[in-house]
């Protein structure tokens, strides 16, 4: 073989190699890397990840597919714990997701994420959460009463609560925790009450991650910093107002307003006591991963 043959048959092969390896390589991609047309509600296949049916997100959820005139999504029921298993692994193979989501939660402190802003406000916006307590409780138990009055903080700390639980600490040692390291904010909360010296109180709360943590560490406070004795017990949004308001419950620390628990309040606001707000700055909507190339719910009009 001649020596201008020999090359040319190892440049032809050479450039056979080099073709199948694109080949592979490209096969390797996943869809979305070889098809950067493809939208976002049809990689979700025109899904929403949201949490238990009943909750009040899921109608406002329901409610802003209407308002945003997104006839071909939907808005799939799950639980909480189900929906930030599915963040999470999204997140770490770096996937796009569309879920129900409120602030404070924990998973704010854990991902990095982002409320999609909603124009036309079918999440209400910004809510806050409020402290209910029984008719009589300022006669029966004053220094319960002022406790509870003097409750406040901010939603970073409520995040930080929740945080340590999902992260696996029992509740009350979450409390604790939290507790021992912002225990000049908690003296403001005990400034001037009087010790329960065993007195019993009981508090209804849901189990949602944010009113178990504020739950918990309120019991923590009233028992280890008061001398009372604290019940928790566990149920649903409707019941946590109807105790109160029948006098079965002394307190609940969890009334998210004006919009999600709305129709409780107005249920249930004659026969309860109002103490005002204990925490601000909490907003529902519709929540995504930073990294996805979206800001609006109007966004997904065009997927």
């Amino acid at each position: 073989m001649s020596r201008k043959l020999l090359w040319v048959t190892l440049i032809l092969a050479l450039a056979v190699t080099l073709t199948a390896c694109g080949g592979n390589e490209s096969q390797g991609q996943s869809d979305d890397e070889n098809n950067e047309s493809t939208s976002v509600g049809e990689k979700l296949e025109y899904t929403i990840t949201g949490i238990d049916p009943g909750a009040g997100i899921m109608g406002q959820a329901k409610d802003a597919l209407k308002e945003y005139s997104l006839d071909n999504w939907e808005i799939q029921s799950s639980s909480g714990a189900a929906m930030t298993a599915a963040l999470e692994k999204a997140i770490d193979e770096k996937k796009p997701i569309i879920v129900t989501g409120w602030i404070p939660h924990w998973k704010f402190m854990r991902f990095d994420l982002k409320m999609l802003d909603d124009p036309k406000g079918v999440f209400g916006g910004e809510e806050q959460i409020n402290t209910l307590v029984r008719k009589g409780l300022e006669e029966d138990m004053p220094g319960a009463y002022k406790f509870f009055d003097q409750f406040n903080w901010e939603p970073k700390h409520l995040q930080d609560v929740m945080l340590k639980i999902e992260e696996g600490k029992e509740e009350q040692k979450a409390a604790e925790e939290w507790v021992k390291e912002h225990e000049e904010l908690v003296s403001t909360w005990t400034e001037g009450v009087e010790p329960g010296n065993g007195k019993e109180i009981k508090m209804t709360y849901v189990s949602w991650s944010d009113v178990i943590a504020s739950s918990n560490v309120v019991k923590y406070v009233l028992e280890n910093k008061l001398d009372y004795n604290v019940e928790l017990v566990l149920v649903e949004p409707g019941p946590m107002f109807a105790s109160v308001a029948e006098g079965d419950a002394d307190a609940m620390i969890g009334a998210w307003l004006p919009s999600t628990h709305k129709s409780y309040l107005e249920q249930y606001k004659e026969d309860l006591v109002d103490l005002g707000v204990n925490l601000t700055g909490t907003r529902n909507g519709l929540v995504v991963p930073s990294y996805m190339d979206i800001d609006s719910i109007e966004d997904l009009k065009a997927e």
